[in-house]
């Protein structure tokens, strides 16, 4: 049985395997008949002629759908205010900021050829590629300085931001670990916690990934991450707490493993926050841009992912702590801010990122055996 991640905890609810979303939107303006249906057969910017073509197309429509963006999750909310002030003809939906990816691909299918469906979609690795059949390729104007690692050949979907796994913590009141097995000491009686649930969220997923790396395992099998998280509950520094922002603020989850940028965001709310990637192998992970193949404002989407890879977006990620997938392109053309890019985290000599089996795999060994580890 394949198991569905949640590309955010948030309240960690399980994700029924039917579940639909019934999205609800004003009406957009229609589009020309003509100018939507060359939108939706476009696999590039030259399909279109120009960028300006292809923004005289999407103003035409006047719409665009967003789906699964909350506002606090790496800098999407000035990214989404960013587009709009650049193009304040093109009215976006804000659709259910706090659904998964999986939630993301039954909303398209639920509201297929409704002006209400999802135009774009922003996906983790698994779900991004069970579900290609859904999406459109096209390849955006910066396609040549994204790394081929991080993209489908044809542009059906394409890593856009990431980070790496991180360990935030309180430095008022905890020295920063310096090995994954520090966690296991007496220092840390009662206080670290997981972003979720690692059966349904993603990031919690990404944690116990990085404790079999850093215990000596592999992505083929998550067993000694499992051990690991086991051997912490044993101690009693294993917090079953649901980490958000206030839980930080309130000093709640002291001490937090959570993605580099999500983990460096509590520093605006706890002065004394700091983030620190453990040396030896690190574990990566990128989410995904891609396109409804069944899109209702076919131009706009691909308005959206032309602006999601520009220099201007790039380095909105960066400012919300996210690892943008051009930056070492934009580094060496000069067009990336040096500024925020050298205040990232080192990243480890090392980095591991699972593949569609391995994660499939971890999945179904997570659902069979986490409850009973950390009980």
């Amino acid at each position: 049985m394949h198991t569905t991640l949640r590309r955010r905890a948030v309240g960690a609810i399980a994700i029924a395997a039917g579940a639909a979303i019934a999205l609800s939107a004003c009406s957009a303006p229609a589009a020309d008949a003509d100018s939507s249906s060359d939108a939706k057969t476009a696999t590039s910017l030259a399909d279109f002629g120009t960028l300006a073509d292809l923004e005289k197309a999407a103003k035409a429509e006047g719409a665009l759908n967003v789906i699964a963006l909350p506002r606090d999750w790496a800098n999407y909310g000035e990214v989404l205010d960013a587009f709009t002030k650049k193009y304040p003809e093109i009215s976006i939906t804000e659709q259910s900021p706090d659904v998964s990816s999986a939630e993301e691909i039954e909303a398209a299918k639920t509201n297929a050829g409704l002006d209400t469906a999802p135009d774009v979609f922003d996906l983790g690795l698994t779900v991004a590629l069970a579900n290609t059949d859904v999406f459109a390729p096209y390849k955006v104007a910066t396609w040549d300085d994204i790394p081929d690692a991080l993209k489908e050949s044809n542009g059906l979907f394409v890593g856009d931001y990431g980070g790496y796994m991180s360990i935030g913590y309180d430095s008022s009141k905890y020295a920063a670990p310096e090995a994954l097995d520090d966690l296991l000491g007496a220092d840390y009686k009662g206080a670290v916690a997981i972003n979720g649930d690692p059966t349904q969220a993603g990031a919690a997923f990404a944690a116990v990934g990085l404790s079999t790396v850093q215990s000596g395992g592999t992505l083929d099998d998550f067993q000694p991450g499992i051990d690991f998280f086991s051997e912490l509950q044993k101690a009693g520094n294993l917090l079953k707490v649901d980490v958000t922002t206030a839980t930080v603020a309130s000093g709640e989850t002291p001490v937090v493993f959570d993605w580099d940028y999500l983990n460096a965001a509590h520093t605006a709310d706890n002065a004394d926050w700091k983030v620190v990637i453990l040396p030896g192998t690190g574990y990566a992970g990128y989410y995904n841009q891609a396109i409804n193949k069944e899109a209702p404002h076919p131009a706009a989407a691909r308005l959206w992912q032309e602006f999601l890879y520009s220099d201007d977006a790039q380095n909105l990620w960066l400012k919300g702590g996210a690892r943008p997938v051009r930056a070492e392109a934009m580094s060496a053309a000069g067009t990336i801010d040096e500024k925020l890019f050298s205040a990232l985290p080192a990243a480890p000599d090392e980095t591991v990122v699972p593949t569609e089996e391995q994660s499939t795999a971890a999945g179904e060994l997570l659902g069979t055996e986490w409850a009973a580890a950390v009980q």
